[in-house]
């Protein structure tokens, strides 16, 4: 059975380098300023099936039974599950940081999930946090990224969600590094992998309820978020000024459909300094300036045009 789990794992990798191999842009034909979003998603009939496919499952079968957890699994049982879970995938983060060349975090990572899976019992109780050692999150399509690969077409897998053809190599990567991957036994992996299925459902109850009440298309407010987030993640949170340029005006035109995602993301934050909002309001809205206008009342009202008329008597009680 070991020797059997070790080919899989082979195979798994050299299928994930081929794919990642397959994207690198060749003679620095990659993403280019002003490329359209037709060229970044070629494949968006097949892409919208699939999304569709999979909502529908979802609706009808993922949310009503992560409603069920979320409703009458206590939340410190809820927090165990989930950390239990993040602990299973975490060589995945540790190996990533390595091959990214961030040597420091990866030795970190590693402490990480030794001190959880041992003093944390398996995971259950997240230790590790509060001796120093904060979560990260790398994969193997971060780590392409890194390495220069282009993020390619992308692709929306069926029960799995929104990728990249650069990303999708991910997928066989992290199940080689999940520990669950080494239980052999039937019994145990389906229950656990159910159960995990759920959890990942149930902490992203609130994304989803934003889609729904914020996107006027929601398969593109899915695309748009998930190309922004890699963006964001493959470089650690500061991805170059011009990255923002690369779309055209077709993309300008398919992003106006989901507007509402930097009102949403603003009201959220308490932060926000509410003299913009002000300042904001009066330079897009003209009606909104005549209110803050004097009042008809406070204006003098000595406008007699007669010279002769005496001022003193004006001020006469």
């Amino acid at each position: 059975m070991k020797t059997s789990h070790q080919t899989t794992i082979l195979i798994l990798l050299g299928a994930a380098f081929l794919g990642g191999c397959a994207t690198i842009p060749q003679n620095d034909q990659g993403k280019q300023p002003g490329q359209s979003a037709k060229s970044v998603d070629p494949y968006e009939n097949t892409n919208r099936v699939f999304y569709d496919i999979t909502d529908a499952i979802d609706r009808h079968v993922m949310e009503p039974v992560a409603n069920a957890y979320l409703g009458y699994v206590p939340s410190p049982l809820q927090r165990s599950i989930g950390n239990f879970y993040d602990n299973l995938s975490y060589p995945n983060v540790a190996l990533n940081a390595f091959l990214q060349g961030k040597g420091q975090q990866g030795i970190e990572d590693t402490m990480r999930f030794t001190l959880n899976s041992t003093i944390g019992l398996f995971g259950l109780f997240d230790v590790a946090t509060r001796m120093g050692f904060k979560q990260n999150d790398e994969d193997f399509g971060q780590t392409l990224g890194v390495w220069g690969v282009d993020t390619g077409s992308y692709l929306f897998v069926p029960l799995h969600g929104p990728s990249s053809a650069r990303d999708v190599t991910n997928i066989p990567f992290s199940a080689a590094t999940n520990v669950l991957f080494l239980v052999s036994s039937a019994t145990i992996f389906a229950p656990i992998g159910v159960l995990g299925a759920i959890d990942k459902r149930a902490r992203l109850a609130n994304a989803m309820k934003i889609r729904d009440q914020a996107a006027l298309d929601p398969y593109l407010f899915v695309r748009e978020a998930s190309l922004q987030q890699r963006k964001h993640q493959v470089f650690d949170g500061k991805p170059p000024i011009e990255s923002y340029d690369d779309l055209s005006e077709d993309g300008d035109a398919e992003l106006a459909e989901v507007a509402p995602v930097p009102v949403i993301s603003v009201q959220n934050n308490p932060a926000r300094d509410r003299r913009a909002d002000r300042v904001s309001s009066l330079q897009i809205d003209p009606i909104k300036m005549t209110l803050d206008l004097p009042q008809a009342s406070s204006l003098p009202t000595d406008l007699d045009p007669d010279p002769t008329r005496s001022r003193r008597t004006d001020r006469a009680p």
